[in-house]
């Protein structure tokens, strides 16, 4: 990404985008009552309550009435279906992962298989969003969810910590471009979530050769464990390796959510936030996913930047636009073109 002088000007960056994510399957509903919902219409009520905040994309899991994670695509496409009547403007982003808790003591923690993950792109209504990944990666949550911070909480069971902290995101080349040629054949757009700059690298081999064509909209997540750790030089160098015209959010975890947010909206970036990140403020104290959203919007509006609605929301991801060729997409995402035959040097973008 470029920036000119004026770049940390708020009157030249785009309107700030709140993603949302206040399922967090990996807890439990004992672990914060007043906050995890768990019946359909509460999880309704819950992306209304974040949407009226300030959010606008909602990264969607569901759950089923004993409070566990649902593998179940009907009860998907039930949440869909009743977000999509209450807030119609609302970014519908589903987890591509699905479910990864472990169902009982002593079960590893692991994605449904690739079959299963594929079906997403069947979902009915269809989401505007499925998040995906770049590489098979460890995923090792329990590296950063200090003890401290998980006293009396589902995961300080030492079965679901040892289950969680050998958890792996299963993302192998054959399995994404498939994953996109799904996604892309029934209109949804993929929202990659990387774990660092070599996802990034696989991801821009990925459009150069034509295994994906639209636009990239990307979520750098610093959660250590497998990805890159809340290291700002880590997110920095993220930042200036992303294409000059991709979207980019930070995603961390616990006291690191509100720092990195910080960051992304003074560059012009953008925030994601809910109990899926964090179930603390700086203090230790449980903090709800709207009042998460709620204090994104104060410090976005101390940093002069506006909030974006529904629509413009819409607008800044390029919900719905696929492009037609490989030049098409290069350009559009503000990427260097191919290099054709008998080019020296960095090819230049057209003028």
């Amino acid at each position: 990404m470029q920036f000119l002088d004026d770049s940390l000007h708020p009157e030249n960056q785009d309107k700030v985008v709140i993603t949302t994510a206040p399922y967090g399957p990996e807890w439990m509903p004992e672990d914060f009552p007043a906050d995890i919902p768990v019946t359909m219409d509460e999880q309704i009520q819950k992306a209304v309550d974040c949407y009226n905040a300030g959010a606008t994309v909602l990264h969607l899991h569901v759950r089923e009435l004993d409070g566990k994670g649902s593998k179940r695509l009907s009860k998907f496409n039930e949440l869909i279906a009743g977000v999509r009547a209450a807030v119609p403007d609302m970014i519908i982003q589903v987890g591509g992962s699905i479910s990864f808790a472990p169902e009982d003591d002593g079960q590893s923690a692991k994605w449904l298989s690739d079959d299963t993950r594929h079906m997403l792109a069947d979902l009915q209504p269809k989401p505007d969003q499925v998040t995906v990944a770049i590489n098979t990666t460890q995923m090792n949550i329990m590296e950063l969810l200090y003890p401290e911070y998980l006293e009396g909480t589902s995961l300080s069971n030492p079965a679901f910590m040892a289950a969680y902290s050998e958890m792996t995101v299963p993302a192998g080349p054959a399995w994404v471009e498939e994953h996109l040629r799904r996604l892309q054949a029934a209109g949804i757009q993929p929202h990659f979530q990387l774990t660092g700059i070599h996802a990034l690298e696989t991801l821009d081999r990925l459009v150069r050769k034509g295994a994906y064509k639209g636009p990239l909209n990307l979520t750098w997540i610093g959660i250590g464990g497998g990805f890159d750790g809340p290291n700002p030089f880590n997110f920095f160098n993220f930042v200036h390796r992303a294409p000059d015209g991709c979207t980019l959010t930070a995603e961390s975890l616990l006291k690191n959510v509100l720092p990195f947010n910080m960051m992304a909206m003074a560059m012009g970036l953008h925030p994601r936030c809910g109990i899926e990140d964090t179930i603390i403020d700086q203090r230790g104290a449980r903090f709800t996913s709207v009042q998460q959203i709620e204090q994104c919007v104060r410090l976005a509006r101390e940093l002069g930047r506006e909030i974006a609605t529904g629509k413009e929301a819409r607008e800044i991801y390029r919900i719905g636009v696929q492009y037609e060729t490989v030049d098409e997409t290069l350009a559009a995402n503000g990427m260097a073109p191919n290099r054709q035959a008998g080019v020296r040097n960095l090819p230049l973008r057209a003028a």
